[in-house]
């Protein structure tokens, strides 16, 4: 790699999903011409190297003359330590580029053009806009081969785990519904059971808060690999944050791009989450459909039409998948955000008299589904199996267990100090409750950055109401949070009665 030695220095700013470089503007040998060709780089050592957007810095205190920064992101991903020489080049233009073109234009593409396109996504060899429009034209059209070929080339594009049981089981929710953390009942169940769940979540992104993100409340999900595979052949199970595993990194990548655009296509979610199963090295997967008038799939159809575009895909590639439709009319569960999350799995999990029952009934629904896959068991067990382990205290013992492995969290954390109360404004009975337009408003007081932000549901559908009855609760940490979630929530509760 040809080019002037440069010597790396981290930056502490962090460009999730992509790398980027910093130089400075002057003192480098480089006129501020070449730097407008040189917007995405390569840079390396020989043996190492990455490809990094360019941002041009002017403060002299952030970088010295013969210094090449790196984000957080592309300091990690090249992992060299700090002060080792690298040189730089201008990146090549992709040769899979021409592929996108050819998808714009209506083609389908094979399985080797696809594959060729995802290599070079999850080598961050494409910019944002590039990426945009490869997804744009994916949603105008995509055969189920073409879904196929796409799952199969995320799921190879980055690392692949293996566990030495013959059945690896999960459990994934296509998401949209808030307060739907059933995983965390789940995982312990399967894993008091004795059967392998590493389950491994993202985290929100347009919710008020990912498995991970509730987890998080209770134990360290932030686990290395060598961590993560020491607590499953511990624990049958895990509960972690997955991006730190690099499986499936180039859905991370597509993922970034899609939410801002509001993509999120039947095709491109089996993708997304089939890949990411398979990279995890799950065998066995239960796939939870919420529908409903607010939910992500509004009907039944729908729901068919995703359960068949799953198995297909799923079966193509080695996964046994049980699809199951659920009530999707509302939010599961009362809290709403990290803290208010965790406080109701905790209390399904000891079994509280005050637990909410919807979010209990769902995960013993779920983990029943689960259980069947095991062959030890008697066919239709499943769910009886599920709740005399609920009902025992192994569930929760065995979350114990996995909360100490992970490591955990040393202070409780607590719901937000800041208040304010949404009333009902007249007499009648709830007959519907907006699944996003309330995931908003959580997100509004902070969910899920501020963990002790979010919503408490007081009153759910089919509940009678009169006026100043309390709906809900708005927790938020700032004042200037809690008076944007305030804003809305009173513009619209989110809340329709019918007299």
């Amino acid at each position: 790699m040809g080019g002037k030695a440069m010597q790396i220095r981290r930056v502490a700013i962090d460009t999730h999903p992509e790398n980027t470089a910093f130089l400075l503007r002057e003192g480098n040998g480089y006129s501020p011409e070449q730097f407008q060709a040189l917007r995405k780089i390569e840079i390396g050592n020989g043996s190492v190297s990455i490809l990094a957007t360019l941002a041009i810095v002017d403060d002299n205190c952030l970088l010295e003359p013969g210094q090449i920064g790196l984000g957080e992101q592309a300091f990690r991903r090249l992992g060299l330590p700090e002060g080792s020489e690298v040189t730089f080049r201008q990146a090549p233009v992709p040769p899979s580029l021409e592929l996108v073109r050819r998808k714009i234009d209506g083609d389908t593409l094979d399985d080797a053009a696809i594959a060729a396109i995802i290599r070079d996504i999850a080598a961050y060899r494409y910019s944002p806009m590039e990426i945009g429009a490869f997804l744009v034209a994916c949603a105008g059209f995509m055969t189920t081969q073409e879904t196929l070929a796409l799952t199969r080339a995320m799921a190879d594009a980055g690392r692949q785990m293996q566990w030495p049981a013959e059945l690896v089981v999960d459990k994934h929710c296509i998401g949209g519904i808030p307060g739907n953390r059933t995983s965390m009942i789940v995982v312990p169940i399967i894993a008091a059971h004795g059967l392998t769940m590493p389950k491994t979540s993202s985290r929100a992104i347009t919710s008020p808060s990912g498995t991970a993100d509730t987890m998080e409340v209770l134990a360290a999900v932030d686990l290395p690999e060598d961590r993560l595979v020491e607590v499953v052949r511990q624990e049958h199970a895990v509960l972690a944050w997955g991006g730190r595993v690099n499986l499936s990194p180039a859905d991370d990548v597509l993922i970034s791009v899609e939410r801002p655009l509001r993509i999120d296509t039947f095709e491109q979610m089996v993708a997304s989450i089939l890949s990411k199963k398979l990279a995890a090295g799950s065998t066995h997967l239960v796939v939870d459909i919420p529908v409903g008038p607010s939910a992500k799939v509004r009907s039944r159809r729908e729901a068919i039409r995703l359960r068949k575009l799953f198995e297909y895909v799923g079966t193509k590639l080695g996964l046994v998948l049980d699809v199951v439709f659920t009530d999707g009319s509302q939010p599961i569960g009362r809290g709403i955000g990290p803290v208010l999350e965790a406080r109701d799995v905790m209390a399904v999990l000891r079994g509280d008299p005050d637990a909410p029952e919807d979010l209990r009934d769902r995960s013993l629904l779920l983990a029943g589904h689960v259980l069947e896959f095991d062959p030890a068991l008697e066919g239709g067990q499943g769910y009886a199996r599920a709740c005399e382990l609920l009902e025992s205290g192994a569930a929760l013992a065995a979350m114990e267990r996995l909360i100490d492995a992970q490591g955990r969290r040393a202070t409780t954390l607590q719901p937000g100090e800041h208040r304010h109360e949404v009333r009902s404004h007249q007499f009648g009975t709830i007959t519907a409750i907006d699944c996003h337009l309330i995931a908003r408003i959580a997100r509004l007081a902070g969910a899920p950055m501020d963990k002790g932000a979010g919503i408490d549901l007081l009153r759910k559908v089919g509940d009678t109401v009169r006026p100043e009855d309390v709906l809900y609760r708005i927790h938020a940490h700032s004042d200037t949070g809690l008076h944007y979630a305030r804003d809305l929530a009173e513009g619209d509760s989110g809340y329709t009665i019918t007299p």
